[in-house]
């Protein structure tokens, strides 16, 4: 086989007590929390976290006050961790410190009035962002994310149902397929960090997750066993913020498409939908699946970029990778006409008002055929919309 013809693709995924995802987890949890009694809120907020302290800061202007210590404490619980986890020493409390000021007066004028009455939100900021949707697998991603995703997922199903015993919260996953000729064929390296208990025995450890974790993963596709690495830096006891910092916005490539695609590089997490560094990112992605999910190309990326204070997008284009059934152009004509690009319509479209920002922020922001920017519910439209701008332009060229 013609070496020509082969690549390698590989992404990474973080499990949820990754102290970078914990941080993300904890800065979505805030977002909600006022959403769901100021769905107007203006949030922007971040976290930092290392053994025995953690910092939240940011800007938020909202009619509520939430209560930032008892979101940390969920987290920790829900993740599987105890507060003495994230301390130096098991006697000594966390050290929560706490600095959240009012969004800046000459940004908030630059978005608009906070209220329902308000249709014409300017972007909360400048910033170009990327969505992408590709046929090769069921959730429209690349292969490599899917399985990177999936492989953290029953990380944590193994410590939660205790099928591998010892498991501890903190892991990542990075999984390399090859691909012939655009197709992907096999695994060629899957890499497994998974943090453990002192007392486990490695061999038995390992065995378990292969059995529990990397084989179900990986279900149809061929890998070898001798290209799984498993703790490949030997022992992996000390994890968490014992071993680690965390950090709100740190692990943009496994949010989003593994690295595979363009990333603007703005963060996800803990920021309200005027953000269009957030925003926008599920709207492309929507407009990306739908373009794909229409069967009008078989991959497409599809790049917004806007300017602070306006309402409309300075730059929209589609790359459909020269898979597409329509020009590019046309397809980008069809967008601008179907898809309402402002904050305003990003919003109401996809309903970025409502609490449902915290389950986004692990395993992955487009993973979950729930979320309303993973819906495929324009497709019939862009089809139409499509077909009547191609018909015009012939009309036009006799």
């Amino acid at each position: 086989m013609n070496e020509k013809n082969i690549r390698l693709v590989t992404a990474e995924s973080v499990r949820a007590g990754h102290p970078d995802k914990f941080c993300d987890q904890v800065a979505d949890a805030i977002l909600d929390a006022h959403l769901r009694q100021d769905p107007n809120a203006r949030v922007a907020v971040e976290a930092f976290a290392t053994a025995g302290k953690m910092i939240i800061g940011g800007e938020v202007t909202s009619k509520v006050e939430v209560d930032c210590g008892r979101i940390v404490a969920d987290a920790i619980d829900r993740i599987g961790y105890t507060m003495c986890d994230l301390c130096e020493d098991s006697h000594d409390p966390l050290e929560l410190e706490i600095r959240i000021h009012d969004q800046s007066e000459d940004i908030a004028k630059a978005v608009g009035r906070r209220g329902n009455g308000d249709i014409a939100l300017g972007a909360g900021d400048q910033g170009i962002v990327y969505g992408y949707a590709t046929n090769e697998t069921k959730h429209m991603l690349p292969l490599p994310v899917v399985l990177a995703h999936r492989i953290t997922r029953l990380l944590t199903a193994a410590r939660r149902l205790g099928t591998v015993p010892g498991l501890l919260p903190d892991g990542k996953a990075q999984v390399s397929v090859e691909y012939a000729y655009g197709v992907p064929c096999r695994a060629s390296c899957i890499v497994l960090s998974a943090q453990h208990m002192e007392d486990v025995h490695i061999p038995s450890f390992r065995r378990r997750l292969m059995e529990h974790v990397v084989v179900p993963a990986l279900a149809k596709l061929s890998f070898d066993e001798k290209d799984v690495l498993i703790n490949p830096s030997g022992r992996f006891v000390l994890g968490g913020f014992e071993a680690d910092t965390g950090l709100t916005g740190r692990k943009l490539m496994a949010d989003t498409y593994g690295g595979i695609v363009p990333h603007g590089g703005g963060a996800l997490s803990g920021k309200d939908a005027t953000k269009v560094d957030r925003s926008a990112a599920y709207m492309a992605r929507y407009i990306a699946k739908n373009i794909v999910g229409a069967r009008l190309a078989k991959e497409c990326t599809v790049s917004l970029a806007y300017a602070i204070g306006k309402a409309e997008p300075v730059a929209v284009n589609v790359d459909t990778h020269d898979t597409g059934i329509y020009h590019d152009e046309i397809l980008k004509e069809a967008v601008t006409s179907v898809f309402d690009l402002t904050p305003s319509g990003i919003i109401r479209t996809l309903g970025l008002t409502k609490p449902i920002f915290a389950p986004a922020a692990c395993y992955g922001h487009f993973t979950d055929d729930t979320f309303p920017w993973e819906q495929i519910n324009r497709a019939h439209e862009l089809r139409i919309v499509c077909n009547a701008i191609e018909s015009e332009k012939k009309h036009d060229q006799r």
